[in-house]
Formats: structure tokens, sequence, C-alpha cells
């Protein structure tokens, strides 16, 4: 999320002390030092400067600051290879040769990616842009950013005519979500499309939407909820299965915004958003309650990766210490559940049914579906032993 107080950066420029609003999809604070690169700049001066920790302003055509980050991109990909990124993939292999003996080593490599995407990801942060109070950009044939920049971002005050500057990640970040706002996300098993904003995670992997589809719904299903609702598209799905009253929840502001979208745009009056951190507040109790929580009980860093990784698996264990309160009599909570956590050895299944034993809930019955993602069908992936073996799961539970 970007901060809620306001941030500044200052840099040196023709002899005058500059300022700006700080702006930063994932909380990095301000650059403590700022150079000015432009098109005489190298890309192995650039790549040196952002490994030094300079952050670069850039002041050359718009293209070339792509072109640039390309090129910032390759040169951490070729370091990686020659460093952590050979040890993890010759560890990987080592793994699927020898039966599982180096199991052990799966979650350090698991670890050591998260790490490596980490870094790359705040070199390739170091590369700035300034737009003006409107998000325009003064950069030779740059495009009309100020629409995905107030959709991403939201308004800037133009009473205080103040510039701001932000990474070209988080610019690309905005563009490339008003494109899918505004083409969508087809979700074929539903005939429709799924229309994210910027902040929420997109439904591009939906191999989960036919479990909900087939699982037979409870025999009283007057009241549904959906937890952590994101776009809206469990909701939607049981709205469309005929539920009378679904109420979705989000604590994202975002999310609810885009969930109310979509929900307006399918002409949906049976459901209802609330904001509130998992179970809504005065509502009925609910016969169904159905949460897709992040799948992997790690620590994100940032606002999207919150729909992927679950420090201490928090929103899992308070969805399911919750339902007992919320469920009506034989009512049921469908867990969407992918069990990669378990492949990468994050979470076991005894630890699984653990949890779900310790909140009073008994499995009822699974629903399994194997995802077809890319990533899954990727051999040259150092984690491909943990995700071709992914089993994405519809788990029902009910009170014992």
């Amino acid at each position: 999320m970007l901060q809620t107080e306001k941030q500044y950066v200052q840099w040196q420029e023709n002899e005058t002390l500059h300022n700006a609003l700080w702006l930063s999809e994932s909380n990095h604070m301000p650059p403590a030092r700022i150079v000015l690169v432009d098109d005489t700049t190298t890309a192995d001066d650039a790549y040196r400067l952002a490994c030094e920790g300079s952050s670069l302003l850039w002041r050359g055509d718009f293209h070339n600051a792509r072109q640039l980050l390309q090129a910032l991109g390759r040169r951490i990909d070729r370091t990686n290879e020659r460093s952590e990124l050979r040890k993890a993939k010759k560890a990987a292999k080592f793994t699927t040769e020898s039966d599982s003996i180096n199991s052990k080593e799966i979650p350090n490599l698991f670890h050591q990616q998260r790490q490596l995407q980490a870094q790359r990801s705040r070199i390739l942060s170091r590369l700035l842009l300034e737009l003006d109070a409107s998000y325009v950009s003064q950069l030779r044939r740059a495009p009309d950013v100020s629409a995905a920049c107030t959709a991403a971002f939201g308004p800037l005050d133009k009473a205080m005519d103040e510039s701001c500057v932000l990474s070209f990640r988080d610019l690309q970040g905005a563009l490339g979500a008003a494109g899918w706002r505004e083409k969508g996300v087809p979700i074929d098993s539903l005939g429709l499309s799924i229309f994210p904003h910027y902040g929420v995670f997109a439904p591009t992997r939906h191999e989960y939407v036919q479990l909900l589809l087939d699982a037979p719904l409870p025999a009283t299903h007057d009241v549904a909820y959906d937890i952590g609702t994101g776009t809206g598209l469990l909701a939607i799905i049981l709205a469309q299965r005929g539920v009378p009253q679904v109420i979705a929840t989000d604590l994202n502001p975002r999310a609810l915004a885009c969930a109310n979208e979509n929900f307006t745009r399918l002409e949906l009056p049976a459901v209802q958003l609330q904001q509130a951190d998992l179970y809504p507040t005065d509502a009925p109790l609910a016969n169904l309650i159905v949460c897709n929580p992040p799948w992997l009980p790690a620590k994100p860093s940032s606002s999207l990766e919150y729909a992927v990784y679950d420090a201490k698996s928090a929103m899992l264990r308070g969805v399911l210490q919750g339902a007992k309160q919320h469920l009506a009599k034989h009512g049921e909570l469908w867990l969407i559940m992918s069990d990669l956590a378990e492949h990468l050895q994050l979470r076991t299944r005894d630890e699984l049914l653990s949890l779900f034993a310790n909140a009073g809930l008994a499995v009822k019955y699974r629903l399994d579906t194997q995802p077809k993602h890319g990533r899954s069908q990727d051999d040259t992936d150092p984690l491909h032993v943990a995700r071709s073996a992914e089993v994405t799961s519809l788990w029902c539970l009910t009170l014992i």
C-alpha cells in the first residue's frame, strides 16, 4: 500500500535543490541518494550505481527508460545464474535424481528464490521517474499515464502543485493494471470476465472455479460469506448458483472497490459488501462460508503478496477459529487451498489437519484438481519438483 503520511525526496539538479512527493507501492523509504541518468548512461554504469545503492532519476527518452530496465533485469539474472541460482538448480536436480534423499533442501531453495526475487525487485525499483501534479511526464515520447496513475494511486493535491517521484516498475504496474481493468480476465467456466484493480490480485489462476461449481451446496443455503473477497469472484459464483444472500468481506479498500465494480457490472443485488477483518459484523449466521486464503505461510513483502503469503498462517487460523461462532447448524466451510506449502515443506498435512481439529472442525469431503499454470510445467524452475506435484483442493469442513 502507498504510505498514509506524505514523504519527500530531494536531489540536486542544475545547482538547484529539488523536492518531490515520494510514492512507493512497496513502502520503500525515500532514496537517500539520487543520481540523474539519461540516454547517455550505459546499462553497465546504471547497474553498478543501482547495486551500490543509488537511485537513478531518469531524464532521457521515456521508451529508453523501459529498455534500460530490461537491460538491468538481464544483468541481475546473469549475476544470479552465476551464484545462488546455479546452486539452487543443482540442488533441485539432485533432489529429483536421489528420490527425495535431499528433500530437506526444498525449503532452502524456496527461501533462496524469495531472496533473489527481493534483491531483483530492490535493484529494478531504483530506476525512478518524475511526474507532475497531474501525473504527466515531461519526458520525450512519454505516453499519457495520468488516468492509470490516478486509478492506482489516487489523485494528487493539485493545489499544492507538487510533482511526484516513483519507480518505473510501479508505473509499469499501474499501466498493466489499467489494461486488466479495461479488458478483464476471462473466466471461461463462468462465461464472464473479472476486472481487477491495481493492488488486487488478479484471478489468472482459476482452476479452483470448477471445484466451487462442482461442490454440492448445503441443503440450507440462505446465507453465505465470502471471506477476503478480493475481486469478488467467489461471491459471484455463489450468487450465480442461487444463494439468496451473499456477504463478501475484505479489509483492503482497493479490493472492496474492485469487487463492488464487478458486482455492479453483473447486476448482483444479492451480494453485500462489508469492510471487515475476516468475518462480517451484524450479519445472520452463515449456512456456507467460503474462503481462498493465501496458500504459503511466509511473510509478504508487498501489497499484492498478501494474496499469496500468509505470515504464520494468521488468516487461515483466523478463518478456522472464527467458523464456530459464525456457522449456522449444519453449516459448511469451504476452504480453497493448494498443497504447495506441503511440497515446499513449509507446513505438513498433519499440521493442516490439526488446525482444522483445534478449531472444532471436521473434514466432510475434499475435491481436488491439478493446476495447469505455466510454472507447474516449467522444468527449469528450481522448485519444479514441488510445483509439478501441486494439487488444489476444496476442503468441505463442518462443526464437530
